[in-house]
């Protein structure tokens, strides 16, 4: 029971800083509670597709294997499946009317995503591995969250940047999210140097941009009937 409350503690921890950095207009708890519980079900066609895409990875040697495994089969496969659940799920309510809308949903898509999968490897790795995750992948996966998030509320609120930044929602995440597993993965010494580093700078650029969107209050209007 330690072991599991240790896995889900920064999950939660980051869910509801989240929400409270959301300073005008709270989202549906009923929409939020959905967004958590598509990411966590959103695991099981990513399992799918990533075994497919494996099987059929041609011998690369080991920096192409690392990239292959890091770039297509986690981070685009992980990253594109978020973004259809946010399109489906919450591009078209109503509830999304604020820039900042896009990081608090992106972010509690990834953490229902992250919440399942920090809780494999942590039942697996026992406590230790649950600190370490604690301040490395599970903020790693809320900050592709914020990352896709801010692309996602612009492109939601502003239609002259609508394609644009669509595209930015999904490549950019897919590129954060496949350097941080290619230096994992590859297992070269001075690249591993450069992990703790990176983290921060993905640290530093996330709460960039939940300062730059949640201080501004910008509300698109209802549609017309």
């Amino acid at each position: 029971m330690v072991v599991l409350l240790a896995s889900l503690a920064p999950v939660f921890i980051i869910l509801f800083y989240i929400y409270f950095r959301d300073k005008y207009d709270k989202e549906p708890i009923g929409l939020l509670v959905k967004s958590v519980i598509a990411g966590m079900l959103v695991v099981i066609p990513v399992l799918f597709v990533g075994r497919i895409l494996m099987g059929i990875m041609p011998p690369m040697g080991k920096i192409g294997d690392a990239a292959y495994h890091a770039f297509v089969v986690a981070g685009t496969t992980e990253e594109v499946f978020k973004f259809l659940i946010l399109y489906l799920l919450v591009w078209k309510s109503p509830s999304f009317n604020e820039k900042f809308d896009g990081i608090v949903y992106a972010v509690f898509v990834s953490l229902g995503f992250a919440a399942v999968e920090n809780v494999l490897y942590v039942m697996d790795g026992g406590l230790q591995t649950a600190i370490v995750r604690a301040i490395t992948a599970v903020p790693a996966h809320a900050l592709f969250g914020v990352t896709m998030g801010y692309y996602l509320g612009i492109a939601h609120m502003y239609d002259e940047l609508r394609k644009t930044y669509l595209r930015k929602a999904i490549l950019i995440p897919i590129l954060l999210h496949g350097i941080y597993d290619f230096i994992l993965m590859v297992e070269i010494d001075w690249l591993l140097i450069l992990f703790v580093p990176y983290v921060i700078g993905l640290y530093v650029l996330g709460m960039k941009k939940i300062k730059v969107l949640s201080d501004t209050s910008i509300f698109k209007p209802p549609a017309e009937e």
